[in-house]
């Protein structure tokens, strides 16, 4: 055999064997490996750092009820009860496909001076809302996202964008799929969960007869037990036919729709103004407030859903059971939202 055929048939099985050790791109997460560097300022911040063959994102499970996404694994997270507490934080690493998973757990010992912001958006970006936090729900749902409401979400930047500080939620009249208003509807579900912890918004109301803007929350285990049972939180309602007059609400099994369980307070200015929408969630207590005062509250139990993760919604809705019909005149308003806060 001569040197080139002898040269010819190692490049061959040198390529083959590189062929045979690489692993198809589309297989299950592998080799999940995840570390975590702590600040000792007691700071109560922690880097994590976590990488895997074929993962295409990380969720990351911080073992005090919050989770976070992210694509590369890398990312920053404070935690804010005081003292030091010991964390078992939970990250899955998922493929393109998303359905297959790998899991490992790490152990963090965390001291934090005092309690402070987990989570927020401050809206600071232009452009459209931060994708890491915030998806969408598209289109008209069923019977008009259960209440025959009449606009169709869509996440194009005429309905939902961010602007100089501030996330606008716009909703429009115009025909659109079949529909005759648009608007967006912003959820933070498989991004961001929370329970239990201090909830602050500040945000203005839309303008005009027929308008629904909503700040609440529904439970992470929505699609496994469907609706009431999942529980709903509404830190926030505004009705454009009931000017200035703040709904407060839960929604769960027994009190829901019509024989919900919520209150109401009137402020001034809801259309004009920024206000303070908040809610202090305890494992005995949930209270709502406008403005640091109180608007409805609920006495928390074992008997309720509202011991378990939830996710954030944010959107404005058209007409329906609600709100009523829309007024002739109506155009386009839009709720704005300075910024959202999770505290610990």
């Amino acid at each position: 055999m001569n040197i080139l055929l002898i040269a010819s048939y190692l490049l061959a099985a040198t390529s083959c064997s590189k062929e045979n050790e690489s692993e198809p791109s589309n297989g299950a997460p592998t080799q999940l490996v995840i570390s975590a560097d702590v600040a000792a300022d007691g700071s109560g911040l922690v880097t994590f750092k976590a990488t895997a063959r074929n993962a295409s994102s990380y969720l990351f499970e911080f073992g005090n009820g919050v989770s976070q996404t992210d694509e590369d694994g890398e990312l920053e997270y404070t935690y804010s009860t005081a003292g030091n507490n010991l964390y078992v934080v939970t990250v899955k690493a998922s493929n393109t496909a998303g359905d297959l998973t790998k899991s490992t757990q790490i152990r963090v010992n965390v001291t934090s001076n005092e309690p402070g912001l987990i989570w927020s958006d401050e809206f600071n970006s232009n452009g459209a809302p931060d994708p890491t936090k915030w998806g969408y729900d598209i289109g008209t749902g069923q019977n008009g996202w259960g209440n025959q409401e009449l606009q169709y979400y869509t996440n194009r930047a005429e309905n939902v964008v961010v602007t100089n500080g501030v996330l606008r939620i716009t909703a429009r009249k115009e025909d659109f799929n079949g529909s005759a208003y648009t608007s967006a509807r912003l959820l933070s579900k498989g991004k961001f969960t929370m329970k239990y912890g201090r909830v602050e918004v500040s945000a203005k109301m839309p303008v005009g007869v027929g308008t629904w803007p909503a700040i609440w929350m529904l439970g992470a285990n929505i699609d496994q037990v469907g609706w009431p049972a999942c529980g709903e939180i509404d830190i926030m309602e505004h009705l454009g036919r009931d000017l200035n007059n703040i709904y407060a609400t839960f929604h769960y099994p027994g009190r829901f729709g019509g024989n919900a369980d919520g209150g109401t307070r009137r402020i001034q200015n809801a259309t004009t103004e920024f206000h303070k929408y908040s809610m202090e969630w305890r494992a005995d207590k949930i209270q709502l407030f406008v403005d640091d005062q109180l608007v409805h509250s609920l006495n928390n139990s074992a008997a309720v859903p509202f011991n378990q993760d939830f996710f954030f919604i944010m959107n404005v809705a058209m007409g329906g059971n609600f709100p009523g019909p829309v007024e002739a005149g109506f155009t386009s308003s839009s709720m704005e939202v300075d910024y959202i806060r999770v505290y610990e």
